[in-house]
């Protein structure tokens, strides 16, 4: 039987360092060959949102978007989704409230908690990652 770890997310891109660590996690399992579900509920559902775009940093002298190399969020979900074995779910509600459904990348698809739910029961492991 193929592992499988699910992991609930909640927070907004670029609030904490938590995203990253469970991209990391992600990434990760994947290369181990276990499935992972993500779901992304609350501020978590922005972390697809498909028309994100990268910038400069000014503030801290960088005022070129190139020279800076600013991942999205989006961009690190689509390269996780383009590694395989990855499920990812987003709460419609959450996306609706926040008026980002429709806009999200290729790949995500849109869920309610009880998806969430299904994928824990089916998991040898679930990580639920929550805001502060």
């Amino acid at each position: 039987m193929q592992k499988q770890l699910t992991l609930l997310l909640m927070d907004p891109p670029y609030e904490s360092e938590t995203t990253t660590t469970a991209f990391r996690i992600i990434s990760e399992a994947q290369k181990k060959g276990i499935k992972v579900s993500v779901f992304a509920y609350e501020g978590a559902v922005s972390l697809t949102v498909a028309t994100q775009k990268p910038h400069a940093n000014a503030p801290k002298g960088c005022a070129d978007v190139k020279v800076q190399n600013h991942p999205t969020t989006k961009a690190w979900v689509e390269g996780l989704l383009a590694q395989g074995q990855l499920e990812w779910t987003y709460c419609g509600l959450c996306a609706d409230e926040r008026g980002s459904e429709g806009n999200m990348v290729a790949g995500a698809k849109r869920g309610t908690p009880g998806d969430f739910v299904k994928a824990a029961a089916a998991s040898t492991n679930v990580l639920v990652i929550p805001t502060r």
